[in-house]
């Protein structure tokens, strides 16, 4: 491994309902083969749709790795462009995963925060992004499902370096070739953010 290269985790979600073949999943693979330049070295991991397992996962990112961040990307169903999450909540996760389990508690950490917040400024990073013409969008709601439950646990345990992007379900823009450089420009601009001299004095 180069150790002058930083590394960055990108996540997506395996199978889901009818989503045989998760858009998140696939966006992941091919930000893999694109990468996000010569300084970052990309790691992909596939995150199954259970609590129980997608906190496995995660504690291997964070316990084997030293990301610089980790960019979860999920589906959102209806949605018509992609969304930037910025924060992530503890509390209320009713909604059965595939194995038909809910969390302990209905919780992500028992005693945690009610809700963290990503490192990036979210709100800022879409405004750039729009007077590029990307058509982004700000959320403050991640949904309390398996998306919101790992954005938090991951802003938990990496201190706010984690980020949540949620992709189109379906229609030409969940597909690889449309949303592949649409991200790879997104979570470019993400690290010059987290790079930036304001971020980290």
């Amino acid at each position: 491994m180069d150790t002058s290269r930083e590394i960055v985790v990108i996540t997506g979600f395996g199978p889901f309902r009818q989503y045989v073949v998760n858009p998140s999943w696939e966006a992941a693979k091919g930000l893999k083969i694109a990468g996000l330049g010569l300084n970052i070295e990309v790691h992909i991991k596939e995150i199954p749709v259970s609590y129980a397992k997608c906190q496995q996962v995660l504690d291997n990112i964070w316990q084997t790795m030293t990301p610089k961040m980790v960019i979860h990307l999920g589906i959102a169903l209806g949605a018509k462009g992609i969304t930037l999450e910025q924060t992530g909540k503890d509390y209320c996760y009713k909604d059965r995963d595939v194995s038909g389990l809910c969390p302990a508690g209905h919780c992500c950490v028992e005693g945690g925060p009610e809700q963290l917040n990503s490192s990036i400024d979210m709100r800022s990073l879409s405004k750039h992004l729009k007077s590029m013409g990307l058509d982004v969008i700000y959320s403050r709601d991640a949904g309390r499902y398996l998306c919101d439950f790992v954005y938090y646990y991951s802003l938990y345990h990496g201190k706010g370096k984690a980020a949540l992007i949620h992709v189109p379900a379906s229609g030409s823009l969940a597909s690889p070739e449309r949303l592949v450089p649409q991200l790879q420009t997104i979570i470019q601009n993400l690290l010059q953010q987290l790079d930036s001299p304001a971020h980290t004095t």
